[in-house]
């Protein structure tokens, strides 16, 4: 029996998801598959509170998250870090060459939209990356704030790194103004992983129209990826299971509700706050701590391997500290179809494990 997933990636997956991967495939250039594509897309469009483009792509976010600055920055890229997956997208925009100054604040820490401000006020740039909830610290960024402050600079866009964000707290494309959120699909939306997702605005639409295919390359152009979508098609081959399964939890997703969805997981994250903040402290500077996962400093000083291999030996899966932070911090994860049962469970199993260390 494979332990239960309690980690910031991959995550739980129910049952009937898992069912829908194993159906048997469709050619992906026909009128079946199209319907399927439709279907999905349209779903999250309604998740992502956007009439704008929504593409679908058989990859890690991380592609997405190069595809992002290739198609979307002419001049300069402002990169915000704030923990080892902000910092991966800056990395990730120095490895494609494009001009980028990066602004990092210490771990632990939120971008703020002052912060934002100040920087694009004495700057010329044309695209700012940011991450919604930063996996390694447990950080939810103000992104609504963020957004508006970026709104206020014409030809400036705002991409977005929602990958463990995404479908556990909202993200409203359109009345925001953001014009790229990625994620892969094994985090909040709880399938398993190789399959991403984003939303494009029209204005990164037309800035990728823009730029010289030489930047762009050619699996993760946008204008053609955007041209296939227009049909329910995708350029290349996709993943055919996946797309089955998003298919069967954009309808669980739809029966639960998104308010209901979102309040779930802020009601599991107060919980898990409530239980370790006295017991081990939080990571996260107050105020900005996320909704889907949490990040417990070590305060009671316990062996934090040890309590990782305890529990997994009990068939709980939790995390250890990542990055910079390994060794240092554990995370435990309260996202996509877990529920409150599940979150009491794993505490009380946490607090006999403990209690032996």
């Amino acid at each position: 029996m494979k332990p239960k997933l309690f980690i910031p990636g991959p995550t739980h997956v129910e049952q009937d998801v898992l069912d829908a991967l194993a159906q048997y495939p469709i050619g992906h250039r026909t009128t079946d598959y199209r319907d399927l594509q439709s279907k999905v897309v349209s779903g999250i469009k309604e998740c992502l509170y956007t009439e704008q483009s929504v593409l679908v792509s058989t990859s890690s976010a991380t592609g997405l998250m190069e595809a992002g600055v290739r198609n979307l920055s002419k001049k300069k890229v402002a990169n915000f870090v704030c923990g080892a997956f902000s910092k991966k997208q800056a990395a990730i925009t120095r490895a494609c060459g494009l001009n980028q100054d990066v602004f990092e604040v210490e771990w632990g820490q939120a971008i703020t939209a002052e912060h934002v401000n100040d920087v694009l006020s004495k700057g010329d740039y044309d695209l700012v990356t940011i991450v919604f909830n930063e996996t390694s610290t447990g950080v939810m960024n103000p992104l609504q704030e963020i957004a508006d402050v970026v709104n206020n600079y014409d030809d400036v866009l705002l991409m977005v790194d929602a990958v463990s964000g995404m479908m556990g707290a909202p993200i409203k494309i359109d009345e925001w103004g953001v014009d790229m959120a990625l994620a892969s699909v094994q985090k909040a939306w709880a399938l398993p992983p190789g399959f991403a997702i984003t939303s494009l605005s029209d204005r990164a639409l037309a800035r990728s129209h823009s730029i010289p295919d030489a930047q762009k390359g050619f699996y993760f152009d946008f204008v053609r990826m955007h041209k296939a979508g227009e049909k329910s098609e995708t350029p290349v081959t996709p993943s055919i299971p996946h797309l089955y399964g998003l298919s069967v939890q954009l309808d669980r997703i739809k029966a639960e509700g998104l308010e209901n969805r979102f309040a779930r997981h802020r009601e599991m994250a107060d919980r898990v706050r409530d239980w370790g903040r006295d017991k081990f402290g939080l990571f996260a500077e107050p105020g900005y701590e996320s909704d889907t996962l949490t990040c417990f400093n070590n305060d009671a000083n316990i062996d934090l391997l040890a309590l990782a291999d305890a529990m997994k030996s009990k068939n709980y899966l939790i995390s250890g500290g990542y990055g910079d932070l390994k060794g240092k911090t554990f995370r435990l994860a309260h996202m996509g179809d877990l529920k409150m049962a599940d979150i009491n469970d794993v505490l009380d199993v946490l607090d006999g494990v403990i209690e032996t260390l």
